[in-house]
């Protein structure tokens, strides 16, 4: 008779709203998920709450002023598997143009979204969804331990992933 094996809970939390296409929508897309992402046990000020909330306020602000058809909302869909300490950022909007990396100059004050999104982000991309438009993800992989308020000086030096003194 083979011997049970244990598997691990595997926690999947998910947090999925609408918004309108506008700046306003973007910003309640950022402040709703950084309230998720509290009540996932990730406090404000701590390396990881910052930058999935940047990383939100950035494809949500692209979906809004370059994703943006009349009268189209946009999607944000948050999902956080505890089991691999993944959190899913997916923003999808109804335009059918593909985000592309923009070299903004020194004095411009816009194109630098996608390079946050990519220097805080383990990975992302674009994938065509179902109906008109596309769906621009990001994964961000939190620290085997959590972060905390008094390792943001670490993060502010060598990026929120770094944690070298929790790992």
């Amino acid at each position: 008779m083979p011997t049970p094996r244990s598997q691990p809970v595997v926690g999947a939390r998910v947090f999925t709203q609408r918004f309108s296409a506008t700046r306003r929508g973007a910003r309640l897309a950022r402040l709703l998920a950084a309230l998720q992402l509290v009540e996932w046990g990730h406090p404000r000020g701590t390396g990881d709450h910052d930058a999935v909330t940047l990383v939100v306020a950035e494809l949500a602000a692209n979906a809004a002023l370059h994703g943006r058809v009349a009268g189209r909302d946009f999607a944000l869909l948050l999902s956080y598997d505890t089991y691999r300490g993944v959190i899913r950022i997916e923003v999808s909007d109804t335009h059918p143009a593909q985000p592309a990396h923009v070299a903004a100059a020194l004095d411009e004050d816009h194109g630098r979204g996608l390079v946050l999104v990519d220097a805080l982000t383990t990975r992302w991309g674009v994938r065509d969804r179902v109906g008109p438009g596309k769906t621009v993800w990001a994964e961000y992989v939190l620290p085997t331990e959590p972060c905390t308020p008094a390792c943001g000086q670490a993060a502010a030096e060598n990026g929120p992933r770094c944690h070298a003194a929790h790992m």
